[in-house]
C-alpha cells in the first residue's frame, strides 16, 4: 500500500512538471525598456531538438519581410511568398543557412529547410533596405515578444535554460542565457549591455 502511494505520488509530481502551461516572459533592455521583437526560447530536457514536416511562411509585403523575425525549430522549412508586384531576390550568406532564391514573383517552387540552430540574416539583392532574420532553435518552446516586451509560451514547469536573442545582437551571437525555475508566475528577463 505504501509502495503504491509513493508510486502514485511520484507519477503525480512527474506529470505536473511535464504538462505544458502558459508562462509569461517579459524582456527588457539594459535600461529597463520593454524589448519588442526578441526571440525567447526555453530548453527543456528530454524534448526533441529537431522537427520534420513543419513549414512556415516569411512573406515579402511592401518591399519588406513580413514578419521581420521568424523563430523556428531546427528542421523546419520556410516558404518565401512574394505578395509584391515587383520581383525579389532573397538570399542569406549566414553560416546557419546560406541560400539564394533568384528573381521571382508569387511562391518559389520549394521551401528552404533550416537544419541547424543559429540565425540567418536575410536580404534582397534588388531592394537593399529589406532585412529579415530567421532564428533557429533546438526546442519546440519559443516565441517572439510583442510591443510590450511580453510573450506567452506553453512550457512545462521546472528548472530550464531560457535564451533571449534580439536582432541587435547580430547573427553570430547565440543570445543571452538565463537559468529559470518556470511555473511560479511571470518572469522578467533583463538583457545585459
Amino acid at each position: 500500500m505504501i509502495r503504491s502511494l509513493c508510486a502514485a505520488t511520484a507519477a503525480l509530481v512527474w506529470s505536473a512538471t511535464t504538462i505544458a502551461a502558459p508562462q509569461t516572459f517579459t524582456v527588457v533592455d539594459e535600461s529597463g525598456q520593454a524589448l519588442a521583437g526578441a526571440a525567447v526560447s526555453v530548453a527543456v530536457k528530454g524534448t526533441p531538438a529537431t522537427t520534420s514536416g513543419k513549414t512556415v511562411d516569411m512573406a515579402q509585403r511592401d518591399r519588406q519581410f513580413a514578419p521581420r523575425l521568424v523563430v523556428i525549430q531546427t528542421g523546419t522549412s520556410v516558404n518565401f511568398p512574394n505578395f509584391d508586384t515587383v520581383r525579389h531576390h532573397v538570399y542569406s550568406f549566414s553560416n546557419t543557412k546560406p541560400f539564394e532564391i533568384k528573381l521571382y514573383t508569387g511562391r518559389p517552387s520549394a521551401p528552404v529547410t533550416f537544419d541547424k540552430p543559429g540565425t540567418a540574416t536575410l536580404g534582397c539583392n534588388i531592394h537593399d533596405n529589406m532585412l529579415g532574420h530567421i532564428h533557429v532553435v533546438d526546442t519546440p518552446y519559443f516565441g517572439v515578444t510583442n510591443g510590450q516586451g511580453k510573450v506567452d509560451i506553453d512550457v512545462p514547469g521546472g528548472d530550464h535554460r531560457v535564451r533571449v536573442w534580439h536582432p541587435k545582437m547580430g547573427e553570430n551571437m547565440a543570445g543571452q542565457d538565463f537559468r529559470m525555475v518556470l511555473g511560479s508566475g511571470p518572469l522578467h528577463l533583463r538583457l545585459l549591455p
